[in-house]
């Protein structure tokens, strides 16, 4: 596949349609929610961070979501014991935000603070790291849920992709995700201490925008750690609109990406979660086994919209190429992979 690297431009031409469909290391074109053609029923935005640790005291981690899908919005927090293999997801769904969330345009300002059915969730962009917030005293069933965060953003490198989708000229799906972000803080779940030490906690920024159409399935799978005393990491994924022009699959190491072809999803039959899932690439450059220790599946039905989910966290193993042909070994490196297909 012949992937074209995106100009610096405007995301949107004057008809509202996706000006260039490509790849960047940086945020190089411009989202403004006002050149969008479609209705604002139609507009879908979210920010979303997972925080994974993989220190002594066992895996555990923390997923934060604010997503302004327009006909319905949604604050989303989960709780991962993956040392306990269990978690907690608790949702509050906002009718009809229509943009009233007010999401930045952009991945690198601008703050979010959405209050909504005794959940608090924000963000807060300070330069070169990103706060986030969280409060929720009737988490698990009145346990209750509160801390703050830090992700140190290093200037790296990251996945910036803008897909079209086949038939739809309106439609156009702009997405950024930054891995590799040192994470230090505490998040308090009924009395216990969650303490996120940034030499062995790691979060990833998946920040969306785009207008979709209404049925699609994805395929995504991150993860973020140390490989040899060096930050390491990588996104995957496939499934909706047109990739012809890039896919999204992206190696980091030490800040700089490097760029894959196709990665294909082997997930085992039947099962989520109770087999290893197998990762090949048609560059070779990609040869990772998953090993599940939890299935974080959940169904959000809101009547116009669902989304089935299965987010599976657990361990990869295998290897990677470098652009310039290194190879690296990785072993046990903590992550996620899933499934999840949404009709909104």
């Amino acid at each position: 596949m012949r992937q074209r690297r995106l100009a610096p431009g405007p995301l949107l031409d004057d008809d509202g349609r996706l000006a260039e469909a490509g790849w960047s290391t940086s945020e190089v074109r411009t989202y403004d929610r006002q050149r969008v053609a479609a209705s604002r029923f139609r507009i879908k935005e979210w920010d979303y961070h997972c925080v994974l640790s993989d220190g002594e005291d066992g895996p555990f981690g923390i997923a934060l979501t604010i997503a302004d899908n327009g006909y319905v919005g949604l604050l989303g927090v989960s709780v991962l014991d993956l040392a306990g293999r269990s978690e907690t997801t608790e949702n509050a769904l906002v009718p009809f935000p229509l943009g009233r969330m007010r999401l930045p345009y952009t991945a690198d300002g601008g703050d979010v603070v959405v209050h909504h059915g005794g959940l608090r969730i924000e963000y807060h962009h300070d330069g070169q790291a990103r706060r986030l917030v969280v409060d929720h005293p009737r988490f698990g069933g009145g346990r209750g849920l509160s801390g703050e965060l830090v992700l140190t953003q290093p200037s790296d490198d990251r996945m910036v992709i803008a897909t079209p989708f086949p038939r739809a000229p309106k439609a156009f799906y702009y997405n950024q995700k930054i891995n590799c972000l040192p994470a230090q803080g505490t998040v308090t779940v009924g009395g216990r201490e969650l303490v996120f030490d940034p030499a062995t906690a790691f979060g990833v920024f998946d920040w969306g925008r785009g207008v979709w159409t209404y049925d699609n399935t994805w395929y995504w799978g991150s993860a973020s750690g140390i490989h040899e005393g060096v930050r390491f990491g990588f996104n995957i994924g496939h499934g909706f609109g047109d990739t012809t022009a890039a896919s999204e699959n992206m190696l980091f190491h030490d800040g700089v990406a490097h760029k894959l072809d196709r990665v294909h999803f082997h997930l085992p039959r039947d099962t989520y979660d109770g087999a290893p899932w197998r990762f090949t690439s048609n560059d070779e450059r990609f040869e990772m086994e998953f090993e599940p220790i939890l299935d974080r599946a959940a169904d959000v039905n809101a009547l116009l919209v669902r989304s089935t989910q299965h987010q599976v966290f657990g361990r990869f193993t295998g290897s990677v190429v470098l652009d310039d042909g290194t190879r690296l070994e990785i072993e046990n490196l903590l992550g996620f992979a899933e499934e999840v297909r949404n009709r909104w």
